[in-house]
């Protein structure tokens, strides 16, 4: 008779299982009663859906076809894959090993001398830091400008050119040398004019947190035995900042493997002089603008979407905290 109760009360305790409809309906009235947030997120949503997540679901439906602009796309599987890893000696010998080059000093570089010069600049009396600070930020704004007024002039391969002008003064060389159109020369300029108009929005968000880390923390390690403005950062500062210093991450991550333009810009020639500053998106534009092929290229797209991806983990992992996963 007990075990019979028991059973009855375990059956009646048991929760009600709903159906579809009766998840949707309860889903579509939670909608209802937030609609005014879900007002005020509708323009962002907008953009996102159609600027972000559209072309890159269409990239990689695309990149499991042969699209040649002009036909429509026909479905070959994985080829496009097998092809870049194993028969586009371009990519394999040029593209590739050029990008890893150029990210691994400009993002590493860049991210730590945006972290040094924001920490300088906080140094300075408010006056004077919003004047470094729009020095320092406005490079990465004008960019085009720069390039035509300073870097062309600067790196021309004549003894006109400032730098070879100043070089041949001073008897460091003995000839004029093709900064922009040498391969030997090409990526090292292209790694100092990106560098040079790295301090972005990540330089910004560095120098906010820098000068938002509690005084009294500070004071709080000079008492504990702190001596020096070293241990400071590497205790206090940089723990007391990691959202910006994972923004910083990201935003240099971004920055460096969509960077291809400046190769081009800087030699007038596309490709680049014997490949010499080819990157991945310089393929992507190679394949997709110049020889329409479409599949191709979305194929190329989704690998380097594959390659940020994990750097971006790698930062996260470096800078974030599970709260913020």
């Amino acid at each position: 008779m007990l075990s019979n109760q028991a059973s009855l009360s375990t059956k009646s305790a048991a929760p009600v299982k709903l159906t579809w409809t009766d998840k949707a309906k309860s889903l579509l009235s939670e909608i209802w009663a937030y609609r005014l947030s879900y007002l005020f997120i509708a323009p962002f949503m907008f953009c996102f859906i159609a600027f972000i997540l559209v072309p890159v679901l269409a990239a990689v439906c695309l990149s499991f076809t042969y699209f040649n602009a002009i036909e429509p796309p026909r479905f070959i599987g994985w080829t496009n894959f097998q092809n870049l890893i194993s028969q586009d000696l371009t990519f394999l010998k040029y593209a590739l090993p050029n990008t890893f080059k150029f990210a691994m000093i400009v993002g590493p570089g860049g991210y730590i001398l945006a972290f040094l010069l924001a920490w300088l600049i906080t140094q300075l009396p408010a006056g004077l830091r919003r004047w470094f600070a729009l020095a320092m930020y406005t490079p990465s704004l004008t960019m085009g400008i720069a390039m035509t007024i300073v870097w062309l002039p600067l790196l021309s391969g004549d003894r006109l050119g400032y730098l070879n002008s100043i070089l041949l003064q001073i008897g460091f060389i003995d000839e004029p040398l093709l900064w922009v159109t040498d391969k030997a020369y090409l990526m090292n300029s292209m790694i100092v004019v990106t560098l040079w108009s790295s301090m972005g929005v990540g330089f910004l968000a560095m120098m906010a947190g820098i000068l938002n880390v509690n005084p009294e923390l500070y004071e709080a390690g000079r008492l504990d035995g702190m001596s020096s403005r070293l241990q400071e950062i590497w205790y206090i500062t940089i723990p007391s900042m990691k959202p910006q210093m994972l923004f910083g991450a990201v935003m240099a991550l971004v920055s460096t493997f969509k960077a291809g333009s400046i190769g081009v810009e800087l030699s007038g020639q596309n490709p680049t002089p014997q490949y010499s500053g080819h990157l991945i998106i310089n393929h992507i534009d190679d394949y997709g603008l110049i020889r329409f092929e479409m599949g191709y290229a979305a194929a190329i797209s989704v690998f380097l979407l594959v390659l940020m991806y994990v750097s971006n983990k790698l930062c996260w992992g470096l800078f974030g905290s599970k709260e913020d996963e």
